[in-house]
């Protein structure tokens, strides 16, 4: 599939995926200031942003899109990083394809089985019960919306994704009905055999369970060479909350 992507800056090339109900632009500050020093590449992932929809979504084919783009753009080895959605699948392709894969970083999201699709089933439903017939503008999106989600930051975040369809009707770039037959398979374990002994950094908020210590030995195993970084005052959305110490944290673990 032929993703929509941001390109920015020269150098060795970092590619970064964004996480479920992510597109690019969630990215372009980091990977703006990334571009000073690398050749960095933000792909929407398939379901996701202007990227092409298809009823297929699950760990394969989100992988499959990464290693064609590499070929398409001639990449050779690249420096991956991916947070949730996209960090999980940049766990299982560095597994796959070690040869592609000079450093990974992997932001908040571990091994394990998450335990937080009942959350993302609840942000679905009220994605999915949004009337956009009654609707003329993104803040009558965001009325109906905050009926069943009510914090403010996170509706901005699944806001971004509205879009008029037409000079007169709004939509979501999501493909909701894609995402919602397939949440349960991303919301798995990473299964997969092998392991990668190349440089690994792991980031987690010290706000979020998503990677807990119980997590780190089973991390070690696939990825020997892995390291874990905490951000203390950061929650799932690590780059968001803490943008000055995150940027820190991933150029100097590149630049090595």
């Amino acid at each position: 599939m032929k993703l929509f992507y941001r390109h920015f800056g020269n150098g060795k090339p970092v590619v970064i995926l964004h996480g479920l109900f992510g597109l690019s632009d969630n990215w372009v500050t980091f990977g703006r200031e990334l571009g000073e020093q690398y050749s960095v590449y933000i792909p929407d992932l398939r379901n996701h942003g202007r990227s092409p929809h298809s009823p297929l979504f699950d760990f394969p084919a989100l992988e499959n899109d990464l290693l064609e783009m590499v070929d398409e753009w001639g990449l050779g080895e690249i420096y991956l990083v991916g947070h949730s959605l996209g960090g999980k699948t940049a766990i299982s392709f560095s597994l796959h394809h070690p040869e592609i894969v000079k450093k990974l970083v992997v932001i908040d999201i571990s091994l394990r089985k998450s335990m937080s699709g009942r959350h993302h089933q609840e942000l679905l439903n009220a994605m999915i019960s949004v009337d956009f017939s009654s609707v003329h503008s993104r803040s009558g999106v965001d009325d109906q919306l905050a009926l069943k989600v009510p914090g403010t930051k996170l509706r901005q975040f699944l806001l971004k994704n509205v879009y008029w369809r037409d000079h007169q009707t709004l939509d979501w770039r999501l493909n909701l009905r894609a995402i919602n037959e397939h949440l349960p398979a991303i919301f798995e374990g990473v299964s997969d055999t092998g392991f990668f002994d190349g440089p690994v950094m792991f980031i987690r908020g010290g706000m979020s369970d998503y990677i807990l210590d119980t997590d780190i030995p089973a991390i070690t195993m696939k990825f020997p060479g892995a390291t874990v970084a905490t951000i203390a005052n950061a929650s799932h959305w690590v780059h968001a909350d803490a943008p000055g110490e995150f940027y820190t944290l991933v150029y100097d673990f590149l630049s090595r």
